[in-house]
């Protein structure tokens, strides 16, 4: 492998990583900090995708897309947590498992019923569709840069939203002892609506700019649930530190592994998973 093989390879899974990154993040927020199992998580990456395809055609920007989108995620996160999640905090991690999971079946209903079972592309916006030169015959997609940049630039925000601001240290608070923080007056059911919309809300981004890269088709959220599933675990549950060390693990073995030993590719991230285990049963960082 020459030098621009390797550096798009890398790129690759730089920008793979951050996507997963982006889903993981909200996945173990909201059991972290909530302690709720969300297996309907990736119908919220889906849900965005179809969001970005619909609006697009409607809005023929896909900036705006991603902007209203976002705000029908954080409404759509709200109206959940309020009318159903926040019944379930205090039940069996069975209960919340089989409310999530017939929720897939209802958002793929919803899907199918709205917007069809086709497969749809979306455009890369016009000024984005072109790629960077590397060598004469190779050359790497400007689009999947921006991605990688707005990944950053997300979880920059969120790192700093959760340590460094005031609502930050009330979900922290929250996440630690719940009882406690509820004694010093703190609105616990106001924070565990906020960090649900903020979950579904990174999910829904996820798959609005992954959208123009990918088909937008049924079942798109069961692939990438399994692996932000392997990313909560590597990282360790309820660490957003942890989160965004697992997915850009996840990312290089998965993208190097299907350029140098294709044959293992498929287990390759689950070997990385039972190695990690081995060593640290509760991942590679403590919430």
């Amino acid at each position: 492998m020459d030098f621009a093989n390797f550096l798009i390879q890398l790129l690759n899974s730089l920008q793979y990583g951050l996507l997963l990154f982006m889903l993981a993040a909200g996945l173990t927020l909201i059991f972290g900090i909530m302690g709720v199992v969300n297996l309907a998580h990736g119908s919220f990456y889906m849900l965005g995708a179809y969001l970005a395809w619909f609006l697009v055609r409607q809005l023929d920007s896909l900036v705006l897309a991603i902007v209203l989108g976002t705000v029908i995620a954080v409404a759509l996160g709200w109206l959940l947590e309020w009318s159903l999640f926040r019944h379930f905090y205090h039940r069996d991690h069975l209960d919340q498992v089989l409310l999530t999971f017939g929720l897939i079946y209802i958002f793929e209903e919803v899907r199918s019923i709205l917007w069809g079972d086709d497969v749809h592309a979306v455009q890369v916006p016009e000024v984005l569709n072109w790629s960077i030169p590397l060598t004469e015959n190779l050359s790497y997609p400007v689009y999947r840069l921006v991605m990688s940049g707005v990944c950053i630039a997300l979880a920059l925000g969120l790192y700093l939203l959760i340590s460094k601001t005031r609502l930050g240290m009330k979900i922290r608070a929250g996440a630690f002892n719940r009882e406690m923080t509820e004694s010093l007056g703190i609105n616990i059911r106001l924070i565990h609506g906020v960090v649900f919309a903020l979950g579904v809300a990174l999910a829904a981004i996820a798959g609005m700019i992954a959208a123009p890269i990918a088909s937008v088709y049924p079942g798109m959220g069961s692939s990438v649930l399994i692996m932000c599933f392997v990313v909560v675990v590597i990282g360790g549950i309820g660490s957003v530190r942890g989160a965004l060390v697992a997915a850009l693990l996840v990312g290089l073995v998965d993208t190097f592994g299907k350029v140098l030993v294709p044959q293992i590719a498929g287990m390759a991230v689950y070997m990385l998973m039972a190695l990690v285990l081995l060593y640290k049963p509760e991942g590679l960082f403590k919430q």
